[in-house]
């Protein structure tokens, strides 16, 4: 091959490099964030006040960025801007109160497969808090995605092999995050997202503390392990991943975004099944296609991208 050919090869190649970067990201932000579920189950400290750790660790990590920010917006930033980070504080941290709770109660491929159809339920909470209007196919999609879920949940309460009622937390628990991101479309007016999203996180790791205390006794806070295991939990997906997702959203189209990040459960499967041997049940292949093919009717039938994730 000659200079001029070797030249025009690496040229394509770095422009094929250059257009999949915002994917390869993408990808890799998904996978680091299902590692939420694998962290979660490793760890022996009671659930609550581990989703204490997560959400008060992670706000401390991303408090100099909310101030570099606030320095910058001063006179845009208000006390009503405040006030609007309250109740959604209250939604994620619930959230994230049954989400560890359920994650722990049945196997992670399935926990991150219902904890992430939120996709399909934003709909309704936009319609709910902005008035959006729901079309024919979020509808239709969203009922094959639920009857996937509904499927494995059945399933497991007349044979085992999962947790009927981990399904039914984690579907709580998505159904609070779903509020979360629809409420994060209602405040995309704030000057900076990470002068909502820090506050939220404050506030919340607020709440998950007062609710976690009766519980604090059960922890061994000398456990360096435990320690480990929070630190990741805050700062790998808490952190990392949801930054990676927030930053795609600026890059790619929401609707991408959003049907990737349902791949978590992919992830989760694989590192479940090196880490735990845990190994889902035939029925759980059939409910996962339901859930994808119904979550991406909806995120695609959507008349503008989905609110930025958390």
């Amino acid at each position: 091959m000659t200079v001029d050919g070797l030249d025009c090869a690496a040229d394509i190649v770095n422009v094929a490099l250059h257009m999949l970067r915002p994917y390869l990201l993408l990808i890799f932000g998904v996978m680091v964030c299902s590692t939420a579920v694998i962290l979660i189950n490793a760890s022996n400290t009671h659930p609550f006040v581990q989703a204490a750790w997560r959400v008060t660790l992670a706000a401390l990590v991303l408090i100099p960025v909310a101030w570099r920010d606030y320095k910058k917006h001063r006179a845009e930033f208000t006390l009503e801007h405040l006030r609007r980070t309250t109740f959604p504080a209250v939604v994620f941290a619930l959230h994230m109160i049954t989400w560890t709770a359920g994650a722990r109660m049945t196997i992670a491929a399935q926990a991150s497969l219902v904890v992430n159809f939120a996709p399909a339920a934003i709909p309704f909470f936009l319609h709910w808090l902005v008035g959006e209007r729901i079309n024919r196919a979020e509808i239709i999609g969203t009922l094959i995605a639920l009857t996937g879920v509904i499927a494995l949940t059945v399933r497991d309460a007349f044979t085992g092999g999962g947790s009927a009622w981990g399904n039914i937390v984690c579907f709580i628990s998505m159904l609070l995050f779903a509020c979360y991101l629809a409420l994060g479309r209602k405040n995309r007016t704030f000057p900076s997202i990470w002068l909502y999203m820090v506050p939220v996180y404050a506030q919340a790791s607020v709440i998950c503390v007062l609710f976690s205390l009766p519980w604090w006794g059960t922890c061994d806070f000398g456990d360096t392990r435990e320690w480990v295991l929070m630190i990741a939990l805050a700062l790998l997906p808490t952190v990392v991943g949801h930054t990676i997702l927030n930053v795609s959203m600026r890059h790619l189209r929401g609707q991408i975004v959003s049907l990737c990040n349902v791949g978590q459960f992919v992830f989760a499967g694989i590192m479940a099944w090196l880490l735990f041997q845990q190994i889902p049940p035939g029925s759980f292949y059939l409910a996962s296609l339901l859930v994808v093919i119904g979550v991406s009717i909806v995120v695609f039938a959507s008349p503008t991208s989905p609110p930025r994730l958390r």
